[in-house]
Protein backbone atom coordinates (compact mmCIF):
# COMPACT_ATOMS: atom_id res chain seq x y z
CA UNK A 1 0.00 0.00 0.00
CA UNK A 2 1.56 3.28 -1.07
CA UNK A 3 1.54 6.45 1.40
CA UNK A 4 -1.42 8.07 0.02
CA UNK A 5 -3.52 4.75 0.31
CA UNK A 6 -2.52 3.85 3.23
CA UNK A 7 -3.66 7.90 4.96
CA UNK A 8 -6.80 7.45 3.19
CA UNK A 9 -7.87 4.02 4.61
CA UNK A 10 -5.92 5.15 7.88
CA UNK A 11 -6.87 8.55 7.98
CA UNK A 12 -5.95 9.60 11.80
CA UNK A 13 -2.48 8.72 10.61
CA UNK A 14 -2.27 12.70 9.44
CA UNK A 15 -3.00 13.74 12.85
CA UNK A 16 -1.16 11.12 15.02
CA UNK A 17 0.67 12.45 17.99
CA UNK A 18 4.35 12.64 17.56
CA UNK A 19 6.38 9.96 19.09
CA UNK A 20 3.82 7.26 18.86
CA UNK A 21 3.68 4.76 16.46
CA UNK A 22 -0.10 3.55 15.46
CA UNK A 23 1.37 0.47 13.49
CA UNK A 24 3.50 -0.06 17.07
CA UNK A 25 4.35 -3.59 17.33
CA UNK A 26 2.15 -5.99 20.07
CA UNK A 27 3.28 -9.40 20.09
CA UNK A 28 1.15 -11.25 22.09
CA UNK A 29 1.65 -11.42 25.89
CA UNK A 30 0.21 -13.02 29.48
CA UNK A 31 -0.93 -10.84 31.93
CA UNK A 32 1.14 -13.11 34.12
CA UNK A 33 4.29 -11.74 31.91
CA UNK A 34 3.10 -8.04 32.47
CA UNK A 35 3.14 -8.74 36.50
CA UNK A 36 6.02 -10.87 36.94
CA UNK A 37 8.26 -8.43 34.93
CA UNK A 38 7.57 -5.47 36.71
CA UNK A 39 8.28 -7.71 40.14
CA UNK A 40 11.57 -8.50 38.65
CA UNK A 41 12.05 -5.21 37.51
CA UNK A 42 11.05 -2.85 40.52
CA UNK A 43 11.16 -5.12 43.58
CA UNK A 44 12.51 -3.18 45.67
CA UNK A 45 9.75 -0.24 44.57
CA UNK A 46 6.70 0.81 46.08
CA UNK A 47 3.57 -1.28 44.69
CA UNK A 48 0.17 -0.72 46.77
CA UNK A 49 -0.65 2.23 49.32
CA UNK A 50 -3.78 1.30 51.06
CA UNK A 51 -5.11 3.52 53.53
CA UNK A 52 -1.55 4.36 54.24
CA UNK A 53 -0.13 1.32 54.49
CA UNK A 54 2.37 0.23 51.73
CA UNK A 55 3.62 -2.95 50.33
CA UNK A 56 6.46 -3.10 47.82
CA UNK A 57 6.56 -5.26 44.30
CA UNK A 58 8.24 -7.72 45.97
CA UNK A 59 6.25 -8.41 48.46
CA UNK A 60 3.08 -8.32 46.61
CA UNK A 61 4.81 -10.82 44.33
CA UNK A 62 5.56 -13.14 47.25
CA UNK A 63 2.17 -13.28 48.06
CA UNK A 64 0.42 -13.53 44.60
CA UNK A 65 2.87 -16.48 44.33
CA UNK A 66 1.51 -18.29 47.98
CA UNK A 67 -2.04 -17.37 47.22
CA UNK A 68 -1.16 -18.97 43.49
CA UNK A 69 -0.28 -22.13 45.37
CA UNK A 70 -3.52 -21.80 47.49
CA UNK A 71 -5.77 -21.66 45.05
CA UNK A 72 -3.76 -24.42 43.20
CA UNK A 73 -4.97 -26.66 46.59
CA UNK A 74 -8.23 -25.89 46.61
CA UNK A 75 -8.31 -27.66 42.95
CA UNK A 76 -8.02 -24.19 40.79
CA UNK A 77 -6.78 -24.69 37.33
CA UNK A 78 -6.35 -24.11 34.02
CA UNK A 79 -10.76 -24.00 33.25
CA UNK A 80 -11.16 -23.10 36.65
CA UNK A 81 -13.09 -19.82 37.33
CA UNK A 82 -12.60 -17.92 40.23
CA UNK A 83 -14.92 -15.05 41.21
CA UNK A 84 -13.62 -11.74 42.54
CA UNK A 85 -16.26 -10.06 45.15
CA UNK A 86 -14.02 -7.25 46.26
CA UNK A 87 -13.46 -3.76 46.87
CA UNK A 88 -10.25 -2.08 45.68
CA UNK A 89 -7.31 -2.96 48.08
CA UNK A 90 -4.59 -5.44 48.48
CA UNK A 91 -6.43 -8.58 48.37
CA UNK A 92 -8.27 -7.56 45.03
CA UNK A 93 -4.55 -6.93 43.59
CA UNK A 94 -3.16 -10.52 45.13
CA UNK A 95 -5.76 -12.31 44.25
CA UNK A 96 -6.47 -11.64 40.57
CA UNK A 97 -2.83 -12.18 39.79
CA UNK A 98 -2.81 -15.42 41.49
CA UNK A 99 -5.83 -16.88 39.90
CA UNK A 100 -4.39 -15.96 36.62
CA UNK A 101 -0.67 -17.56 37.51
CA UNK A 102 -2.36 -20.84 38.31
CA UNK A 103 -3.89 -21.08 34.94
CA UNK A 104 -7.09 -19.74 36.09
CA UNK A 105 -10.01 -17.57 35.15
CA UNK A 106 -11.31 -14.38 36.83
CA UNK A 107 -14.98 -13.07 37.12
CA UNK A 108 -15.28 -9.66 38.07
CA UNK A 109 -18.48 -9.46 40.30
CA UNK A 110 -19.63 -5.91 41.86
CA UNK A 111 -19.65 -6.48 45.99
CA UNK A 112 -23.49 -4.07 45.51
CA UNK A 113 -25.08 -6.52 43.16
CA UNK A 114 -28.16 -8.48 45.54
CA UNK A 115 -28.19 -12.17 46.18
CA UNK A 116 -30.23 -12.80 42.58
CA UNK A 117 -27.56 -10.94 40.73
CA UNK A 118 -24.46 -12.67 42.33
CA UNK A 119 -26.38 -16.13 41.77
CA UNK A 120 -27.18 -15.23 38.15
CA UNK A 121 -23.85 -14.70 37.22
CA UNK A 122 -22.22 -17.60 39.26
CA UNK A 123 -24.13 -20.08 37.41
CA UNK A 124 -23.75 -18.42 34.16
CA UNK A 125 -19.94 -18.19 34.31
CA UNK A 126 -19.91 -21.60 36.66
CA UNK A 127 -17.86 -19.58 39.18
CA UNK A 128 -16.19 -22.73 41.64
CA UNK A 129 -14.27 -20.19 43.82
CA UNK A 130 -15.48 -16.81 45.31
CA UNK A 131 -13.16 -14.48 47.06
CA UNK A 132 -15.01 -12.29 49.35
CA UNK A 133 -14.37 -9.12 52.23
CA UNK A 134 -15.50 -10.03 55.57
CA UNK A 135 -17.76 -7.32 55.80
CA UNK A 136 -21.94 -7.24 56.07
CA UNK A 137 -23.78 -7.41 54.07
CA UNK A 138 -21.40 -8.52 51.11
CA UNK A 139 -19.62 -11.88 52.79
CA UNK A 140 -23.38 -12.99 53.84
CA UNK A 141 -24.62 -12.82 50.13
CA UNK A 142 -21.65 -14.53 48.81
CA UNK A 143 -21.45 -17.03 51.62
CA UNK A 144 -25.21 -18.34 50.70
CA UNK A 145 -23.60 -19.37 47.16
CA UNK A 146 -22.38 -21.98 48.83
CA UNK A 147 -24.88 -25.06 47.89
CA UNK A 148 -26.55 -22.89 45.09
CA UNK A 149 -25.02 -23.77 41.63
CA UNK A 150 -21.31 -24.24 41.24
CA UNK A 151 -19.57 -22.13 43.87
CA UNK A 152 -17.62 -25.04 45.52
CA UNK A 153 -15.75 -22.99 48.18
CA UNK A 154 -15.47 -18.94 49.48
CA UNK A 155 -12.76 -17.27 50.87
CA UNK A 156 -12.86 -14.45 53.20
CA UNK A 157 -10.67 -11.68 53.12
CA UNK A 158 -10.30 -9.78 56.59
CA UNK A 159 -10.60 -6.22 55.55
CA UNK A 160 -9.25 -4.38 58.80
CA UNK A 161 -5.92 -6.34 58.43
CA UNK A 162 -5.24 -5.01 55.36
CA UNK A 163 -5.39 -1.33 57.01
CA UNK A 164 -2.22 0.43 58.50
CA UNK A 165 -1.91 0.41 62.69
CA UNK A 166 -3.92 2.27 64.61
CA UNK A 167 -6.84 2.35 61.46
CA UNK A 168 -6.94 -1.77 61.94
CA UNK A 169 -7.41 -1.74 65.47
CA UNK A 170 -10.38 1.32 65.40
CA UNK A 171 -11.89 -0.23 62.70
CA UNK A 172 -12.49 -3.74 65.16
CA UNK A 173 -13.30 -1.63 67.97
CA UNK A 174 -15.56 0.85 65.87
CA UNK A 175 -17.28 -0.99 63.07
CA UNK A 176 -17.64 -4.89 64.69
CA UNK A 177 -21.46 -4.31 63.76
CA UNK A 178 -19.84 -4.61 59.57
CA UNK A 179 -17.54 -7.64 60.94
CA UNK A 180 -18.97 -11.28 59.68
CA UNK A 181 -18.12 -13.76 61.20
CA UNK A 182 -16.72 -16.31 58.92
CA UNK A 183 -17.81 -19.92 59.27
CA UNK A 184 -14.93 -22.11 61.42
CA UNK A 185 -14.95 -25.79 60.93
CA UNK A 186 -16.39 -25.47 57.49
CA UNK A 187 -13.94 -27.23 54.94
CA UNK A 188 -15.56 -25.19 52.15
CA UNK A 189 -14.70 -21.45 53.94
CA UNK A 190 -11.14 -20.70 53.83
CA UNK A 191 -9.59 -17.54 55.70
CA UNK A 192 -7.48 -15.18 53.49
CA UNK A 193 -4.35 -16.18 55.85
CA UNK A 194 -4.93 -19.94 55.80
CA UNK A 195 -5.40 -19.89 51.70
CA UNK A 196 -1.77 -18.25 51.98
CA UNK A 197 0.16 -20.68 53.95
CA UNK A 198 0.38 -23.09 50.75
CA UNK A 199 3.94 -23.51 50.08
CA UNK A 200 4.71 -22.07 46.53
CA UNK A 201 7.66 -24.06 45.76
CA UNK A 202 7.91 -26.11 42.54
CA UNK A 203 4.53 -24.41 41.58
CA UNK A 204 5.71 -23.63 37.85
CA UNK A 205 6.41 -27.62 37.48
CA UNK A 206 2.76 -28.52 38.28
CA UNK A 207 0.92 -26.85 35.67
CA UNK A 208 1.88 -25.41 32.62
CA UNK A 209 1.97 -21.22 32.24
CA UNK A 210 -0.97 -19.19 30.86
CA UNK A 211 -0.89 -18.82 26.91
CA UNK A 212 -1.92 -15.26 25.41
CA UNK A 213 -4.89 -16.90 24.31
CA UNK A 214 -6.17 -18.28 26.80
CA UNK A 215 -9.43 -17.03 28.72
CA UNK A 216 -8.00 -14.34 31.31
CA UNK A 217 -11.16 -12.28 32.77
CA UNK A 218 -14.48 -12.58 32.37
CA UNK A 219 -16.23 -9.26 32.63
CA UNK A 220 -20.01 -8.75 32.46
CA UNK A 221 -21.64 -6.15 30.79
CA UNK A 222 -23.75 -3.69 32.61
CA UNK A 223 -26.73 -5.08 31.41
CA UNK A 224 -28.74 -1.72 30.47
CA UNK A 225 -29.96 -3.16 27.39
CA UNK A 226 -30.49 -6.52 28.22
CA UNK A 227 -29.40 -9.77 29.89
CA UNK A 228 -25.65 -9.51 31.35
CA UNK A 229 -22.82 -11.29 28.96
CA UNK A 230 -20.06 -12.36 29.85
CA UNK A 231 -16.99 -10.62 27.61
CA UNK A 232 -14.11 -13.11 27.15
CA UNK A 233 -11.29 -11.06 27.36
CA UNK A 234 -7.56 -12.89 26.82
CA UNK A 235 -4.52 -12.47 28.04
CA UNK A 236 -3.65 -11.45 24.61
CA UNK A 237 -6.06 -9.22 24.61
CA UNK A 238 -6.13 -7.46 27.78
CA UNK A 239 -1.90 -7.12 27.69
CA UNK A 240 -2.11 -5.84 23.76
CA UNK A 241 -4.52 -2.94 25.54
CA UNK A 242 -2.27 -2.22 28.57
CA UNK A 243 0.79 -1.74 26.12
CA UNK A 244 -1.57 0.20 23.80
CA UNK A 245 -2.79 2.56 26.94
CA UNK A 246 1.14 3.23 28.01
CA UNK A 247 2.18 3.52 24.70
CA UNK A 248 -0.47 6.43 24.35
CA UNK A 249 1.26 8.36 27.43
CA UNK A 250 5.49 8.14 26.72
CA UNK A 251 6.49 10.57 28.88
CA UNK A 252 5.29 8.45 31.75
CA UNK A 253 8.28 7.48 33.62
CA UNK A 254 8.52 3.28 34.53
CA UNK A 255 9.31 3.26 38.33
CA UNK A 256 8.35 6.59 39.41
CA UNK A 257 4.88 7.09 38.59
CA UNK A 258 1.85 7.15 41.05
CA UNK A 259 -2.05 6.08 40.20
CA UNK A 260 -4.73 7.32 42.46
CA UNK A 261 -6.95 4.30 42.08
CA UNK A 262 -10.44 5.38 42.97
CA UNK A 263 -12.23 3.67 40.24
CA UNK A 264 -13.06 0.10 41.22
CA UNK A 265 -11.28 -2.73 39.68
CA UNK A 266 -14.12 -5.10 39.00
CA UNK A 267 -14.92 -2.25 36.41
CA UNK A 268 -13.04 -2.88 33.11
CA UNK A 269 -11.78 0.70 32.81
CA UNK A 270 -9.81 0.79 35.98
CA UNK A 271 -8.87 -3.01 35.36
CA UNK A 272 -6.93 -2.25 32.03
CA UNK A 273 -6.15 1.84 32.31
CA UNK A 274 -5.74 2.30 36.56
CA UNK A 275 -4.47 -1.53 37.58
CA UNK A 276 -2.96 -3.22 34.67
CA UNK A 277 -1.28 -0.07 32.91
CA UNK A 278 0.21 0.67 36.61
CA UNK A 279 1.57 -2.31 36.88
CA UNK A 280 3.23 -2.22 34.04
CA UNK A 281 4.65 0.94 34.55
CA UNK A 282 6.08 -0.29 37.93
CA UNK A 283 3.86 2.26 39.60
CA UNK A 284 2.58 2.97 43.23
CA UNK A 285 -1.16 2.52 43.32
CA UNK A 286 -2.79 4.29 45.94
CA UNK A 287 -6.42 2.40 46.42
CA UNK A 288 -9.19 3.73 47.69
CA UNK A 289 -12.05 1.03 48.27
CA UNK A 290 -14.99 3.39 47.01
CA UNK A 291 -15.19 7.37 45.96
CA UNK A 292 -15.97 9.36 48.72
CA UNK A 293 -15.10 13.07 48.46
CA UNK A 294 -12.91 13.87 51.89
CA UNK A 295 -11.25 10.79 51.70
CA UNK A 296 -10.33 11.34 48.02
CA UNK A 297 -9.27 14.81 48.43
CA UNK A 298 -7.02 13.40 51.61
CA UNK A 299 -5.81 10.75 49.43
CA UNK A 300 -4.59 13.27 46.70
CA UNK A 301 -2.92 15.75 49.27
CA UNK A 302 -0.83 13.10 51.38
CA UNK A 303 0.15 11.04 47.93
CA UNK A 304 0.66 13.72 45.30
CA UNK A 305 -0.39 11.13 42.31
CA UNK A 306 0.96 11.81 39.09
CA UNK A 307 -2.13 9.55 37.63
CA UNK A 308 -5.98 10.24 37.98
CA UNK A 309 -8.36 8.48 35.36
CA UNK A 310 -11.85 8.70 36.37
CA UNK A 311 -15.53 9.46 34.74
CA UNK A 312 -17.06 12.17 34.24
CA UNK A 313 -19.10 12.32 37.76
CA UNK A 314 -16.07 12.10 39.66
CA UNK A 315 -14.23 14.86 38.03
CA UNK A 316 -17.79 17.14 38.43
CA UNK A 317 -17.61 16.35 42.04
CA UNK A 318 -13.68 16.32 43.02
CA UNK A 319 -14.07 20.02 41.69
CA UNK A 320 -17.72 20.70 43.70
CA UNK A 321 -16.07 19.21 46.92
CA UNK A 322 -12.91 21.99 46.61
CA UNK A 323 -9.90 20.36 44.71
CA UNK A 324 -8.14 22.95 44.38
CA UNK A 325 -4.81 23.85 41.93
CA UNK A 326 -2.57 22.92 44.38
CA UNK A 327 -4.28 19.66 45.62
CA UNK A 328 -4.08 18.35 41.61
CA UNK A 329 -0.41 20.11 40.92
CA UNK A 330 1.19 16.88 40.54
CA UNK A 331 -1.06 14.98 38.34
CA UNK A 332 0.39 14.55 34.67
CA UNK A 333 -2.26 12.22 33.46
CA UNK A 334 -5.80 12.16 33.65
CA UNK A 335 -8.18 10.82 31.45
CA UNK A 336 -12.12 10.72 31.70
CA UNK A 337 -13.44 7.54 30.60
CA UNK A 338 -16.54 5.15 31.10
CA UNK A 339 -19.02 8.22 29.95
CA UNK A 340 -19.24 11.28 27.79
CA UNK A 341 -17.42 13.74 29.25
CA UNK A 342 -19.69 17.01 28.95
CA UNK A 343 -17.63 19.99 27.68
CA UNK A 344 -19.00 22.18 30.81
CA UNK A 345 -17.24 19.54 33.22
CA UNK A 346 -14.01 19.58 30.93
CA UNK A 347 -13.71 23.09 31.11
CA UNK A 348 -14.68 24.01 34.86
CA UNK A 349 -12.13 21.19 35.72
CA UNK A 350 -9.22 22.35 33.91
CA UNK A 351 -10.10 26.05 34.93
CA UNK A 352 -10.35 25.42 38.79
CA UNK A 353 -8.01 22.32 38.85
CA UNK A 354 -5.27 23.71 36.84
CA UNK A 355 -5.16 19.85 35.20
CA UNK A 356 -5.41 19.03 31.78
CA UNK A 357 -9.00 16.32 31.09
CA UNK A 358 -8.69 14.45 27.90
CA UNK A 359 -11.37 12.06 27.15
CA UNK A 360 -10.88 8.86 25.81
CA UNK A 361 -13.75 5.88 24.68
CA UNK A 362 -13.52 2.19 24.98
CA UNK A 363 -16.02 -1.26 25.72
CA UNK A 364 -16.34 -4.06 27.78
CA UNK A 365 -15.93 -5.93 24.97
CA UNK A 366 -12.68 -4.16 23.65
CA UNK A 367 -10.73 -4.70 27.00
CA UNK A 368 -11.97 -1.40 27.05
CA UNK A 369 -10.05 1.42 25.92
CA UNK A 370 -9.87 2.17 21.83
CA UNK A 371 -9.44 6.10 21.58
CA UNK A 372 -8.58 8.81 23.40
CA UNK A 373 -7.61 12.54 22.87
CA UNK A 374 -4.20 13.72 22.46
CA UNK A 375 -2.38 14.30 25.59
CA UNK A 376 -0.48 17.29 24.40
CA UNK A 377 -1.54 20.10 21.53
CA UNK A 378 -5.24 22.01 20.39
CA UNK A 379 -7.42 19.71 21.89
CA UNK A 380 -10.62 18.37 20.16
CA UNK A 381 -13.27 19.50 22.68
CA UNK A 382 -16.37 17.31 22.26
CA UNK A 383 -14.35 14.12 20.21
CA UNK A 384 -12.89 11.13 21.68
CA UNK A 385 -9.59 11.45 19.97
CA UNK A 386 -8.10 9.01 17.68
CA UNK A 387 -8.14 5.08 17.44
CA UNK A 388 -5.32 3.75 19.83
CA UNK A 389 -2.16 1.91 17.99
CA UNK A 390 -2.91 -1.02 16.52
CA UNK A 391 -7.03 -0.09 16.39
CA UNK A 392 -8.66 0.15 13.10
CA UNK A 393 -12.40 2.23 13.37
CA UNK A 394 -15.13 2.70 10.47
CA UNK A 395 -18.02 4.24 10.28
CA UNK A 396 -20.49 1.97 8.82
CA UNK A 397 -24.23 2.39 7.99
CA UNK A 398 -26.98 2.24 10.45
CA UNK A 399 -29.06 0.37 7.53
CA UNK A 400 -26.19 -1.84 6.27
CA UNK A 401 -23.41 -2.70 8.81
CA UNK A 402 -21.61 -3.99 6.02
CA UNK A 403 -20.39 -0.28 4.12
CA UNK A 404 -18.19 2.02 5.10
CA UNK A 405 -19.19 5.52 5.16
CA UNK A 406 -16.93 8.36 4.02
CA UNK A 407 -15.72 11.39 6.41
CA UNK A 408 -18.61 13.44 7.98
CA UNK A 409 -21.29 11.00 7.86
CA UNK A 410 -23.31 9.87 10.91
CA UNK A 411 -22.64 5.92 11.18
CA UNK A 412 -21.93 3.18 14.03
CA UNK A 413 -18.92 3.14 14.89
CA UNK A 414 -17.08 -0.27 14.43
CA UNK A 415 -13.37 -1.55 15.72
CA UNK A 416 -10.79 -3.73 15.26
CA UNK A 417 -7.86 -4.72 17.24
CA UNK A 418 -5.74 -7.13 19.28
CA UNK A 419 -7.73 -5.92 22.66
CA UNK A 420 -11.29 -7.12 20.49
CA UNK A 421 -12.75 -9.31 22.93
CA UNK A 422 -12.89 -13.87 22.07
CA UNK A 423 -16.45 -13.60 21.61
CA UNK A 424 -19.48 -13.42 24.64
CA UNK A 425 -19.40 -16.64 27.09
CA UNK A 426 -21.79 -19.33 25.58
CA UNK A 427 -23.71 -17.00 23.19
CA UNK A 428 -22.96 -17.68 19.79
CA UNK A 429 -25.73 -15.89 18.09
CA UNK A 430 -24.74 -12.27 20.42
CA UNK A 431 -21.57 -12.76 19.30
CA UNK A 432 -22.09 -12.72 15.85
CA UNK A 433 -24.72 -10.12 16.14
CA UNK A 434 -21.69 -7.75 17.25
CA UNK A 435 -18.47 -9.39 15.59
CA UNK A 436 -18.12 -9.37 11.89
CA UNK A 437 -16.37 -11.98 9.70
CA UNK A 438 -13.50 -8.90 8.91
CA UNK A 439 -13.46 -8.87 12.95
CA UNK A 440 -15.14 -5.64 13.40
CA UNK A 441 -16.91 -4.95 16.44
CA UNK A 442 -19.96 -3.30 16.50
CA UNK A 443 -19.50 -0.64 19.38
CA UNK A 444 -23.50 0.34 19.29
CA UNK A 445 -21.92 4.25 19.02
CA UNK A 446 -23.13 6.49 16.82
CA UNK A 447 -20.79 8.50 15.61
CA UNK A 448 -18.69 10.88 12.57
CA UNK A 449 -14.92 10.43 11.62
CA UNK A 450 -13.92 13.65 10.37
CA UNK A 451 -10.96 13.61 7.52
CA UNK A 452 -8.08 13.22 10.26
CA UNK A 453 -9.53 10.36 11.91
CA UNK A 454 -11.29 12.11 14.77
CA UNK A 455 -14.25 10.45 16.20
CA UNK A 456 -17.19 12.51 17.39
CA UNK A 457 -20.21 10.57 18.87
CA UNK A 458 -23.66 11.48 19.01
CA UNK A 459 -25.21 8.56 20.84
CA UNK A 460 -25.86 5.25 21.48
CA UNK A 461 -27.91 3.42 18.71
CA UNK A 462 -29.82 1.75 21.60
CA UNK A 463 -30.09 5.08 23.14
CA UNK A 464 -32.40 7.19 20.04
CA UNK A 465 -35.42 8.66 20.84
CA UNK A 466 -37.63 8.25 17.82
CA UNK A 467 -39.48 11.43 18.32
CA UNK A 468 -42.45 12.00 15.34
CA UNK A 469 -39.74 10.44 12.93
CA UNK A 470 -37.00 12.01 13.88
CA UNK A 471 -33.70 11.39 15.38
CA UNK A 472 -32.94 13.21 18.46
CA UNK A 473 -29.59 12.30 20.22
CA UNK A 474 -29.97 12.53 24.09
CA UNK A 475 -26.76 13.55 24.68
CA UNK A 476 -26.75 16.99 22.36
CA UNK A 477 -29.67 18.11 25.80
CA UNK A 478 -27.73 16.52 28.11
CA UNK A 479 -24.73 18.87 26.95
CA UNK A 480 -27.07 21.40 26.68
CA UNK A 481 -28.37 21.34 30.19
CA UNK A 482 -24.92 21.51 31.42
CA UNK A 483 -24.03 24.52 30.16
CA UNK A 484 -26.68 25.83 32.91
CA UNK A 485 -24.20 26.86 35.95
CA UNK A 486 -26.75 25.31 38.16
CA UNK A 487 -26.75 21.94 36.64
CA UNK A 488 -24.55 19.12 38.70
CA UNK A 489 -25.93 16.20 36.56
CA UNK A 490 -28.38 15.21 33.79
CA UNK A 491 -29.44 12.68 32.38
CA UNK A 492 -32.31 12.33 29.18
CA UNK A 493 -34.18 8.86 28.38
CA UNK A 494 -37.01 8.39 26.07
CA UNK A 495 -40.58 9.10 27.29
CA UNK A 496 -43.47 6.98 25.59
CA UNK A 497 -45.97 9.40 23.65
CA UNK A 498 -49.17 8.90 21.99
CA UNK A 499 -48.59 11.46 19.46
CA UNK A 500 -45.39 11.54 19.28
CA UNK A 501 -44.29 7.99 19.63
CA UNK A 502 -41.60 8.94 21.70
CA UNK A 503 -40.35 12.60 23.51
CA UNK A 504 -37.32 13.46 25.70
CA UNK A 505 -37.59 13.65 29.49
CA UNK A 506 -34.58 15.26 31.37
CA UNK A 507 -33.75 14.55 34.80
CA UNK A 508 -31.55 16.99 36.26
CA UNK A 509 -29.24 17.22 39.16
CA UNK A 510 -28.77 21.10 40.61
CA UNK A 511 -26.13 22.24 43.26
CA UNK A 512 -27.48 22.54 46.91
CA UNK A 513 -29.73 24.65 47.82
CA UNK A 514 -30.52 25.87 44.19
CA UNK A 515 -33.95 27.48 43.54
CA UNK A 516 -33.79 27.08 39.55
CA UNK A 517 -36.98 25.92 38.03
CA UNK A 518 -37.74 23.54 35.73
CA UNK A 519 -39.58 26.11 33.40
CA UNK A 520 -36.30 28.55 34.19
CA UNK A 521 -34.28 25.59 32.63
CA UNK A 522 -36.77 25.33 29.53
CA UNK A 523 -36.45 28.60 28.90
CA UNK A 524 -32.31 28.31 29.44
CA UNK A 525 -32.85 25.43 26.31
CA UNK A 526 -34.42 27.55 24.15
CA UNK A 527 -31.57 28.90 22.17
CA UNK A 528 -29.42 25.94 22.52
CA UNK A 529 -32.23 23.16 21.15
CA UNK A 530 -34.72 22.86 18.34
CA UNK A 531 -38.55 22.48 19.34
CA UNK A 532 -38.36 18.55 18.47
CA UNK A 533 -35.24 18.17 21.20
CA UNK A 534 -36.95 20.23 23.93
CA UNK A 535 -37.50 18.10 26.63
CA UNK A 536 -41.62 17.39 27.23
CA UNK A 537 -40.90 16.15 30.81
CA UNK A 538 -38.52 17.83 32.96
CA UNK A 539 -37.61 16.91 36.16
CA UNK A 540 -35.27 18.61 38.98
CA UNK A 541 -34.74 15.70 41.76
CA UNK A 542 -31.89 15.46 45.05
CA UNK A 543 -30.09 12.82 43.31
CA UNK A 544 -29.64 10.56 40.00
CA UNK A 545 -29.50 6.97 39.57
CA UNK A 546 -25.71 5.76 39.03
CA UNK A 547 -23.64 2.58 38.23
CA UNK A 548 -21.23 1.63 40.43
CA UNK A 549 -18.27 3.61 38.86
CA UNK A 550 -20.39 6.64 39.52
CA UNK A 551 -21.41 7.06 35.68
CA UNK A 552 -25.46 8.27 35.69
CA UNK A 553 -27.83 5.48 34.58
CA UNK A 554 -30.75 5.66 32.26
CA UNK A 555 -31.82 1.94 32.75
CA UNK A 556 -33.47 3.04 36.52
CA UNK A 557 -35.31 5.79 34.44
CA UNK A 558 -36.41 4.23 31.21
CA UNK A 559 -38.43 1.52 33.73
CA UNK A 560 -39.86 3.99 35.94
CA UNK A 561 -41.26 5.81 33.13
CA UNK A 562 -42.64 2.65 31.65
CA UNK A 563 -43.99 1.75 34.91
CA UNK A 564 -46.08 5.41 34.90
CA UNK A 565 -47.12 4.63 31.49
CA UNK A 566 -48.40 1.32 32.32
CA UNK A 567 -50.32 2.70 35.31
Amino acid sequence: MDTQSRDTALPWLRAYPAGIAWDMPLPPATLVEVFEGAVARFADRPCLDFMGRKWRYGEIGAQVARAAAGFRRLGAGPGTRIGLCLPNGPHYVVAFFAALRCGATVVNFNPLYVAAELAAQARDSGTAIMVAPDLEPVFGRVLGLLGDGPVEHVVACPFAAALPFPKDLLFRALKRDVIARVPRGNPRVLRWDLLLEAEPAGEHTTLPAPRPEDLAVLQYTGGTTGTPKGAMLTHANLAANIRQVQAWAPRCRPGEERTLAVLPFFHVFALTAVLGASIGWGAELVMLPRFEPKPLLAALRRTRPTIFHGVPTLFKAVIDHGATREDLASVRLCISGGAPLPAEVKREFEAKGGCRLVEGYGLTEASPVCFCNPLEGEPREGSIGLPLPGVRAEIRALDDPGRVLPPGERGELCVAGPNVMAGYWNRPAETAAVIGPDGFLRTGDVGIMDEDGTVTLVDRIKDLILCSGYNVYPRVIEEALYAHPEVVAATVVGQPDPYRGESPAAFVQVRPGSAVTPEELRDFLKARLSTIEMPRLMEIRPDLPRTAVGKLSKKELKAELQQRGAS
